[in-house]
């Protein structure tokens, strides 16, 4: 599986597949903790190491674990890798549509009511799973394939992860019933919206919550408060405009809501560690971004 995955992935960074969706990740060296915003997605380690941070929680991923998320979070990871033996993983992103029809399909003969919904959850890799990653590896290297077989084994692959061992804490999450799921929709608005004015009060409105309900279900959730999620939001999807599209830093900071430009370098120095110019131009020289390794989606450091 290693050596497809590194065919698959020649360069460091994200690179897109055949199917759409699917994407490739790899680390030549181990990075620190950094911080990262994953859409609802499975990620699935092949070889190395990764451990993810979420309020007081650590979340193993690697070659025995695989990660899934139901909602989109910022939280901090950290890699192992070397380049003798990489960091390969392949992420799949969660058509929460398509997922929505399996916990219906599930949810028929598996009871799920009394399982708390997790929104970040760490689990080991069954052999079964890992067969249908393999296979999905497989296709990858075929366009045709890909088109054809891939879709169909991505279904599987999100079936398997459903009825595993803590499916049932997913499939709750995913089902976005009871207070996570007032959380999961004003979570989707923010995502959609993070460059509006979002106020809070507002945000509980719209979830049908008092102002202190909806902060203290929001950080059950995500582990932070509404504040701080919407400007982790804008800061990562700034660094996204940054890198793929090329916007300077003030272009960048407005297209994402910020007013002022010296706030927007004060707030993304603090977040990530270096300032705008130093990010973008260590990332571009870091990862040789080329059209054959692209940065998309939420998660650009990986």
């Amino acid at each position: 599986m290693t050596n497809l995955l590194t065919e698959l992935a020649p360069n460091e960074g994200y690179t897109l597949s055949a199917l759409d969706g699917v994407r490739f990740m790899r680390s030549d060296r181990p990075l620190g903790r950094t911080p990262v915003l994953y859409e609802p997605s499975i990620v699935i380690v092949c070889q190395g190491r990764k451990r993810g941070f979420l309020g007081d929680e650590i979340y193993l991923y690697d070659a025995q674990h695989y990660l899934v998320l139901s909602v989109p979070l910022p939280f901090s990871t950290e890699t192992e890798a070397s380049q003798a033996e990489p960091m390969l993983a392949v992420s799949l992103r969660l058509d929460l549509t398509a997922v929505a029809d399996l916990v219906l399909a599930i949810g028929q003969s598996r009871d799920h009511t009394n399982v708390a919904p997790r929104g970040m959850i760490s689990t080991p890799l069954g052999g079964v799973l890992a067969d249908a990653t393999l296979r999905l590896l497989e296709v990858l290297a075929s366009p045709l394939e890909a088109k054809i077989l891939g879709p169909a084994i991505v279904r599987e692959i999100c079936f398997r992860v459903l009825v595993g061992n803590q499916g049932g804490a997913m499939r709750a999450a995913l089902a976005h019933q009871g207070q996570f799921g007032k959380v999961a929709k004003a979570l989707r608005r923010i995502h959609a919206d993070y460059a509006q004015a979002l106020g809070v009060a507002h945000l509980a409105g719209e979830a049908g919550m008092s102002v202190p309900a909806f902060h203290a279900h929001f950080k059950t959730v995500t582990q932070t408060s509404p504040i701080q999620y919407i400007k982790s939001t804008r800061l990562h999807q700034a660094r996204l405009l940054m890198i793929r599209d090329g916007l300077t830093a003030a272009a960048a900071s407005a297209r994402v809501g910020y007013e002022s430009p010296s706030q927007f370098s004060r707030e993304f120095k603090r977040f990530f560690g270096r300032s705008p110019v130093e990010e973008v131009r260590d990332l571009r020289v870091s990862f040789a971004l080329s059209p054959a390794v692209q940065v998309s989606g939420f998660a650009i450091s990986h």
